[in-house]
């Protein structure tokens, strides 16, 4: 009998329990804005980023989900607890305070990120994969062949999650939970008369990716840049560094294309400035060349007057 695999990142419907399963062992993990999974170490910005992460270990298919629950947080008794000292009030100079920022995270983009938008319709001509699976948010119906289309009903949510101190929810309808599988448990507020398997055709020819969103933060000794651009072909894109730039050819597997070159703020060494792709983005890792404070990362952007440190600065 065929049965949904509930191993999280994998969700497909098997019937042979020996069929590798690729999937995360590990719980989700949501901090101070970034999303990934507990098992490996990829982190991204948006849901959708968070949902395309590519799965970190290969098992079998299970019926029963056997990912370990977070630790649960023992209440300390008030006796027990320590008294608070009261507050010491701080004149206010005037001079401004510097802002320190986690070198374990990079400083968020002022830009916000677009969301794509579904088509309505699958495309006639697109064959459809057995077995594949909705793709509008909080559906998860699967196609069947032997299933007219006009009798299907995909109940799913128009729109986004919403995390939000601990709860989490979606902005379409009220429910609010704190755990994430009873997040996507969440049913449905909307209903469409057929589910969305594959969308519309690509256009012929390949598509240029005209901009990506960037995000960087900086050591004394270094910049890492992420340049948020999904399904890089690992095997063709190149990345060429000199001393005061970089050449970027970075095509995907879905046919796109993102072309450009950076003038950086300040030289870099090229001989020992590193990149690596992963699943939805290019991480670069650029070797200062003089120890200098990058306020920002291309000679031409806009400077808000705001130097981006981390660590301490090299000594003369």
């Amino acid at each position: 009998m065929a049965t949904k695999c509930v191993h999280k990142g994998c969700g497909k419907v098997f019937t042979d329990p020996e069929e590798p399963c690729v999937y995360h062992p590990g719980p989700p993990v949501f901090h101070e804005g970034q999303k990934g999974w507990n098992c490996c170490k990829p982190r991204v910005l948006t849901f959708e980023e968070f949902m395309e992460i590519p799965p970190c270990t290969t098992g079998k298919h299970s019926a029963v989900d056997d990912t370990p629950a977070p630790a649960e947080k023992k209440d300390t008794p008030a006796e027990s607890q320590p008294p608070v000292a009261a507050p010491v009030p701080v004149r206010d100079s005037g001079v401004p305070r510097p802002v320190a920022h986690s070198p374990a995270i990079p400083p968020p983009s002022n830009a916000p990120t677009p969301v794509p938008e579904e088509p309505e319709s699958d495309d006639p001509e697109l064959a459809i994969p057995e077995n594949a699976t909705c793709r509008r948010r909080g559906c998860g119906g699967t196609y069947k062949p032997d299933v007219s289309r006009d009798e299907e009903r995909c109940v799913y949510h128009p729109g986004q999650p919403v995390f939000h101190e601990g709860s989490k929810g979606w902005s379409c309808c009220k429910r609010r939970v704190l755990e994430f599988d009873e997040f996507l448990k969440i049913g449905g507020c909307a209903e469409k008369k057929r589910h969305l398997f594959v969308g519309k055709g690509k256009p012929a020819g390949e598509e240029k990716v005209e901009s990506v969103r960037n995000d960087f933060y900086q050591t004394a000794t270094s910049v890492n840049v992420s340049l948020y651009l999904k399904k890089i072909d690992k095997d063709k894109a190149k990345v060429e560094f000199t001393s005061t730039g970089i050449a970027l050819d970075l095509p995907t597997t879905d046919n796109k294309r993102y072309k450009d070159n950076y003038e950086l703020f300040a030289p870099i060494d090229p001989e020992k400035s590193t990149f690596k792709v992963l699943g939805t983005k290019l991480e670069l890792m650029l070797v200062k060349g003089d120890g200098t404070s990058w306020p920002v990362l291309r000679k031409d952007d806009r400077w808000t007057g705001e130097r981006i440190q981390i660590g301490s600065a090299a000594r003369a």
